[in-house]
């Protein structure tokens, strides 16, 4: 039934239609697609064999995972790692759970050493980070820092080269300016920037 419905997706996309009105040059067009979603279906399967994958779960490049702890992928969730090698870790009592339709993409890293949680459609833009330990102290780096779980609600945007810090928790719909730096909760539905990052504006959920 799933196959049935992606095919049905892919005949009516805007790529497909554009191939041209005839049904054989949309036909050839649809079997490239297909093929090349075939081939991410594959990669992923190989390359994050150490996680937990849901259903639909795609990859284009080659990610590095190192998996201590749990990784758990949810239904359709899309990895980008061809241009900037993007890295999901957790440490031995670490977890790393992302939900349903999230997109991660180059050179992202996601590093768990307690909780990481990213909600349903999320996206996780280009050299992105989100760290929920500190590794070790300021004085004192043989000692390690202690962890506090990230949790990001659904549809938050993190975007490009944005780094979220331990102990955070992002409310739905909100968004991370480029190149911020997040310490401290985000309500939902707002835009934050700056380093430290803070609220520079809220929006309408129904607009968001």
């Amino acid at each position: 039934m799933q196959i049935a419905q992606h095919l049905a997706h892919e005949w009516h996309s805007p790529a497909i239609k554009e191939a041209g009105s005839t049904a054989p040059a949309r036909l050839v067009l649809l079997a490239k697609r297909l093929l090349a979603i075939g081939g991410r279906l594959l990669r992923a399967r190989i390359y994050l064999r150490k996680c937990a994958l849901g259903r639909w779960v795609t990859l284009r490049g080659r990610p590095h995972i190192s998996a201590k702890g749990e990784i758990i992928l949810g239904d359709g969730v899309k990895i980008s790692s061809f241009l900037a090698r993007t890295q999901l870790s957790t440490g031995p009592r670490g977890t790393l759970h992302v939900g349903r339709n999230v997109r991660i993409n180059n050179g992202a890293a996601l590093s768990a050493h307690c909780r990481i949680t990213i909600g349903d459609n999320c996206r996780i833009a280009p050299h992105a980070t989100l760290l929920d330990s500190d590794f070790h102290g300021v004085e004192d780096r043989d000692t390690m820092h202690k962890s506090a779980p990230i949790v990001l609600e659904e549809d938050v945007w993190v975007a490009s080269r944005a780094m979220v810090l331990k102990g955070v928790h992002i409310g739905r719909g909100a968004v991370v300016a480029a190149g911020a730096v997040v310490t401290k909760d985000v309500p939902a539905y707002s835009l934050v920037a700056g380093i430290p990052a803070r609220v520079i504006r809220t929006f309408e959920p129904e607009r968001s």
